[in-house]
């Protein structure tokens, strides 16, 4: 992330000046800490259950075998050692610490000398047998390059070590050679390009300018190479207007591109960004923050000809074109649009990127993981139905890695080891550095973008806050000033787009009110002891979609705060099954305190009426005019469903008079 970009007004805190020390986010932390981190290792380290240590073993030598697993296994084990680093960063720990550093001098034995580290290559040369480095775009070697270069920084930024560093150094050296000698391969197996973000970290840790000309070229050759929209690079950037293609990867191009900006200020390059991602939030982007909403899409606006029109996997489809049983939503392209949108907002200081931050993060990324932080979700649905009469596509179901069938989709639940494994680090590392989305630093004072328990510190004892709140379930969130310097600086506090009538006061007294989508700017001495006070009052809104959002025609959604909430059979009265819940015109909503799975929550109760059953087996039915019933019901944080066993569950319902 952005430490002294000169395009970008805010940089974010990292460990030592922003913290969850409670709350929410503390407890998610927590469980990150406790549970998902070393529960993802306990998978990777174990042979049974993953290839992930074991090939790099076997490519060290140490071990004997094959490589297995998919192509970009790498990158996931790298990613899962970025959440290790967070881990550590934030909670040091000596056990911790040598785990790493034995795992970086393993991963350092590996590299080739020109920097090339891809592990089923790499076996492959040892056991004599012809490998060729780039041989196929989707055996993401850049894209491996790129995690590989990400965790070496902020291996460095964390313990001072410089074994990761060395690596990282030696692999961008790999892709400048590339650059320069070989573009067209370099362009050709830009998938899912991690690289363009990673690169630009290495810049800022190393203040080596040829790690920006090597940003700068990336997009160069991207330009000049001939490709599809599954990757984005059928148009060059420039030209690019929607967001079109695999969802992650869109996502991660993006996301590197900002960082670019960062760096050069390109303007015209920001426009552009700014447009993408307008088309992905005003006609693309799930309730719940899910992207890519297609397991299956297409290419139509590629060429005039049908036999033109390719496959898209993952998929942004056109606009509005959002269905909800069969969401892919890929946890990756969620954490992706995130990635995307801190970028934006360290660029612009437009609190709209922070919101979409929020909507993520409270819904599609938290739905990801199980409540225990154990168990994971590769794609995040806004409905699950019974009886689906065909299989959805699975992680693994392609050609790549094929696994087994999926079981029923009723039956569809989170897993603690997926065959492709992507997803559950990415979550981890996410999760582990969410710190670094709580707030930022600018030359006009902090700017505090996310709520649920910091601690805020600035460097020499500046500023220093704490946060007190029960957010997002209470609409009062307080900071109470713990140290001041020379009277601070001023402090910016988001005011969601989803609030309405927010209040702010500090030391009791009113300040002016506060403009929702935007950042309430207090200006004062502060003082030790100060407290700053913001009400975010939370009713219950009924949403309705874009009539051209077909799926959800005549539907609602129910949200509270920041929260989406969905109706999870497991809550329905007995003889009432999913699709006859209807919400009525004008219910009434009660707030309640429930444990799921252990984890307190806030859930909704309400009357829904209950639509006449119709037969199942009929294509069409009659219209039954019997009256409707009423039935209380609970609804629950769309987050919290699929905890309790396998179930049906809806974010959209009917709504009836």
């Amino acid at each position: 992330m952005t430490t002294s970009s000169p395009h970008a007004p805010l940089r974010p805190l990292h460990a030592a000046e922003a913290r969850w020390s409670s709350g929410f986010w503390g407890s998610v932390q927590d469980r990150t800490f406790t549970s998902t981190v070393p529960g993802i290792w306990q998978s990777l380290s174990d042979g049974d259950v993953s290839p992930g240590l074991r090939n790099f073993r076997i490519a060290a030598g140490l071990d004997a075998g094959t490589h297995d697993g998919p192509p970009f296994m790498d990158g996931d084990f790298y990613k899962w050692l970025e959440a290790a680093i967070a881990q550590l960063e934030v909670a040091p720990d000596a056990a911790l610490a040598a785990q790493i550093e034995e795992l970086a001098q393993l991963i350092a034995s590996v590299q080739r000398e020109d920097g090339y580290l891809h592990t089923p290559v790499l076996i492959q040369s040892r056991q004599a047998e012809q490998a060729v480095a780039l041989a196929d775009r989707f055996h993401f070697e850049t894209y491996n390059l790129g995690h590989l270069i990400t965790m070496g920084v902020r291996h460095f930024e964390v313990t001072g070590s410089t074994t990761l560093l060395d690596v990282a150094r030696r692999a961008a050296s790999f892709l400048e050679d590339l650059a320069v000698n070989k573009p067209v391969e370099l362009a050709r197996s830009a998938i899912c390009p991690s690289h363009y973000m990673a690169v630009i970290e290495l810049y800022r840790a190393t203040d080596d300018p040829q790690y920006l000309d090597l940003a700068e070229a990336f997009l160069r050759v991207r330009d000049d190479f001939d490709g599809g929209d599954d990757n984005q690079d059928r148009l060059p950037v420039r030209e690019q207007k929607v967001a079109a293609g695999h969802a992650v990867r869109a996502n991660y191009l993006y996301a590197g591109l900002a960082d670019l900006i960062a760096e050069n200020g390109d303007r015209e390059l920001l426009e552009v960004l700014e447009g993408i991602w307008n088309d992905v939030v005003d006609t693309k982007l799930y309730i719940t923050g899910g992207c890519g909403a297609l397991y299956d899409g297409a290419s139509p606006d590629a060429s005039p000809w049908q036999q033109d029109i390719s496959r898209v996997h993952q998929a942004y489809g056109r606009a509005f074109q959002l269905p909800n049983t069969t969401a892919h939503n890929e946890s990756c392209a969620n954490i992706g649009m995130i990635l995307w949108s801190e970028r934006m907002l360290a660029l612009t200081g437009d609190a709209r990127y922070a919101d979409v931050i929020e909507q993520i993060a409270y819904n599609s990324l938290l739905s990801s993981i199980s409540l225990d932080g154990s168990e994971y979700f590769y794609t995040n649905p806004l409905r699950q139905v019974r009886d689906l009469p065909f299989p959805l596509r699975r992680p693994g179901d392609t050609a790549i890695h094929p696994v087994p069938s999926p079981p029923p989709s009723d039956e569809r639940l989170r897993e603690r080891y997926l065959s492709c494994f992507c997803c559950p680090p990415n979550i981890a590392r996410t999760l582990a550095r969410f710190h670094e989305r709580a707030a930022s630093l600018s030359s006009d004072g902090l700017f505090v973008h996310q709520y649920g328990g910091s601690s805020l510190d600035l460097a020499g004892g500046v500023l220093s806050l704490r946060e007190d709140s029960d957010y997002p379930w209470s609409e009062q969130i307080a900071f109470t000033v713990t140290a001041a310097t020379e009277g601070g600086v001023p402090v910016h506090l988001r005011i969601p787009g989803w609030s309405s009538g927010a209040t702010l006061t500090v030391n009791g007294r009113a300040e002016p009110a506060p403009t929702p989508g935007t950042y309430a700017r207090l200006d004062r001495t502060w003082a030790e002891g100060d407290v700053i006070v913001l009400t975010l009052p939370m009713p219950v809104r009924v949403l309705r979609g874009h009539r051209l959002a077909e799926e959800i025609t005549n539907q609602v959604a129910v949200q509270r705060g920041p929260v989406v909430y969905a109706l999870e059979s497991t809550d329905l009265p007995d003889g009432v099954v999913l699709e006859q819940a209807a919400v009525r015109r004008g219910a009434s909503f009660e707030t309640g305190r429930r444990e799921i799975a252990g984890s307190p929550v806030t859930v909704l109760t309400t009357q829904l009426a209950v639509i006449p059953d119709a037969d199942e087996d009929a294509l069409y039915t009659d219209l039954d005019d019997a009256e409707l019933l009423t039935v209380p019901v609970t609804l629950i944080p769309y987050f919290a469903w699929g905890n309790r066993g396998p179930s049906e569950m809806s974010v959209w319902l009917p709504v009836v008079w």
